[in-house]
């Protein structure tokens, strides 16, 4: 689904303009953004938890040369399957 068929479901589901559903998930991506940087976790209770994670730095290989290269250590964002959403996948 791009981001444009889930505006669109959005603001059918919420019958609302598609203008609407545009800025609140606009909206919402933000605050996400905003949360993880400052605090490194949300939970929204039934959907999911986000939380930021520190990869160590290692070692791996370029795939068309096999060479060896050292990748950086960095921050990753996971997410968490909620137990609702994880049962209304099933």
């Amino acid at each position: 689904m791009t981001k444009a068929e889930l505006i669109a479901v959005m603001a059918e589901e919420a019958e609302i303009t598609k203008a609407a559903a545009a800025k609140a998930l606009d909206a919402y991506v933000e605050t996400v953004a905003k949360e993880l940087k400052k605090n490194g976790r949300i939970g929204l209770v039934g959907f999911g938890a986000f939380s930021v994670v520190k990869r160590k730095a290692r070692e791996g290989r370029n795939p068309q040369t096999g060479k060896k290269i050292k990748i950086p250590a960095k921050k990753v964002v996971k997410f968490k399957v909620g137990k609702s959403l994880a049962a209304k996948v099933k």
